[in-house]
């Protein structure tokens, strides 16, 4: 019934909830850690614990996703040892099968029931740790990072309680326990570990509100939980500690360098590539295009000249750019007669950042014809230019946490300006905080990458 209902199309509501209404959360160990013993006393005729529990309605019963806010982005969620549930990620995503998902747990006692061991259980072989059925290997990252932005992958229990879709025929899953207090009770009140790839159409920028859910995905899923925009802004690191090495599969929210300062990890290897994978993916995010907006994107590394600009437009055209430590619009290398129309025609917007709109025009003979860049070659093809280009410009500052929050967001707003090509600003790569999980996105979305 639900997935024809899907099928068909369905209104989908979007449910404000503020976590610091929905009543107590009570911890019953003295640390008050959400890995330990908690539970949440709901407050009564409350609007928003009563739209939580709308929510968690759906997952208990029906096969339509619910998508909800956590740290890094917002999620898909189903319950993930449903195949009826989890076949409806699926097609509201319309996502390949064969892409493996992460499950969600809202604390250490509900991975152990997973696992299929008890609380207090403890194996005594070497690959036991002191969180009972999870592998040593993984002790000091849990201590440090959970909750949080970070992935883990553990062997597959026999038998497995999880959907073999979850796993995309993998003898692993990956798992994570989200440091958002919504997603938390959401999962904790459901009594279910949630399989929830990242809310967004498949292939399109991860979501980071609300809105940016309802754009892709209205019409294919019943219910939106709107608990305002993620802190984060990408997803999870997904690490594996089953190989030894062990490997970093996905860069994301938990940087490289800490995760290095982690006993047994001081010599992970990095086993991720920033261009799509062909064989079977280990982690999320491995295989097929991701976060890509409509528009071209083209990462630079350097400067930003007009010539370069006017290399990927055949006529006139809209052109986005998302500026992070050095440029900024103005300083484009422009030719002779060049005017900035409206240069304080800007807004502030839901994207992290300041989002400015301005035109450049210009007589067609003055465009420049240098051939800069890798774009098509417009020999021959100048006097075939419109006088004007518009321009959308987003600034994410200068800081690798910021840029990772309003990268998303960036993409999204400039394809909603309707640019037919957006130009990046590229970040120094270190391995010793968000850089390298922003590159990676970034390689992933782009169509060209450019040095100048």
């Amino acid at each position: 019934m639900d997935q024809d209902k899907q099928k068909a199309g369905t209104n989908t509501q979007v449910l404000a909830v503020d976590v610091d209404k929905i009543g107590d959360f009570i911890f019953h160990e003295p640390d008050k850690s959400f890995l330990g013993d908690w539970d949440i006393n709901l407050s009564k005729n409350n609007h928003d614990a009563n739209n939580l529990l709308q929510a968690v309605k759906q997952l208990q019963t029906s096969s339509l996703p619910v998508a909800f806010p956590t740290e890094t982005v917002y999620g898909l969620g189903a319950d993930a040892t449903r195949s009826d549930a989890v076949a409806g990620i699926y097609a509201a995503k319309q996502r390949p099968a064969d892409n493996p998902l992460i499950v969600h747990i809202s604390s250490l006692g509900q991975l152990r029931r997973l696992l299929g061991s008890t609380a207090g259980s403890r194996d005594d072989s070497p690959d036991a740790g002191t969180h009972g059925e999870i592998p040593a290997i993984y002790d000091s990252l849990i201590s440090r990072f959970w909750p949080g932005p970070l992935s883990i992958l553990l062997p597959l229990p026999n038998p497995s309680p999880l959907a073999p879709a979850v796993t995309g025929s993998l003898s692993t899953f990956g798992v994570r326990m989200p440091s958002s207090r919504l997603a938390l009770a959401l999962i904790h009140l459901a009594g279910l570990p949630l399989a929830a790839p990242s809310a967004n159409a498949s292939t399109r920028p991860s979501p980071t509100t609300a809105a940016h859910v309802l754009h892709d995905l209205s019409g294919r899923i019943d219910l939106i939980i709107d608990g305002g925009p993620c802190m984060v802004g990408i997803e999870s690191t997904v690490v594996d500690g089953l190989t030894s090495p062990p490997a970093i599969l996905r860069p994301g929210g938990v940087s490289i360098e800490m995760i290095r300062q982690c006993r047994g990890w001081e010599h992970v290897a990095i086993g991720y590539s920033n261009n799509v994978e062909i064989i079977a993916p280990r982690a999320p995010g491995m295989k097929y295009k991701h976060y890509s907006p409509k528009a071209r994107v083209i990462l630079v590394h350097g400067r930003l000249t007009f010539g370069l600009v006017t290399n990927y437009l055949r006529a006139r055209g809209k052109v986005g750019l998302v500026s992070t430590m050095t440029w900024r619009a103005e300083d484009l290398e422009m030719p002779q007669n060049t005017i900035i129309q409206d240069p304080n025609a800007s807004r502030n917007s839901g994207t992290k950042g300041f989002h400015r709109r301005f035109a450049l025009k210009t007589l067609a003979a003055d465009m420049p014809n240098d051939g800069s860049g890798d774009g098509p070659s417009m020999n021959g093809e100048i006097n075939q230019y419109a006088e004007s280009i518009q321009f959308s410009s987003v600034n994410l500052g200068n800081e690798a946490a910021g840029i990772a929050q309003g990268l998303f967001s960036a993409l999204r707003e400039l394809d909603l300006d309707g640019v037919d090509v957006i130009f990046v600003e590229a970040i120094k790569e270190t391995e010793g905080d968000a850089a390298a999980a922003v590159m990676n996105r970034l390689r992933k979305a782009a169509e060209s990458e450019i040095k100048t």
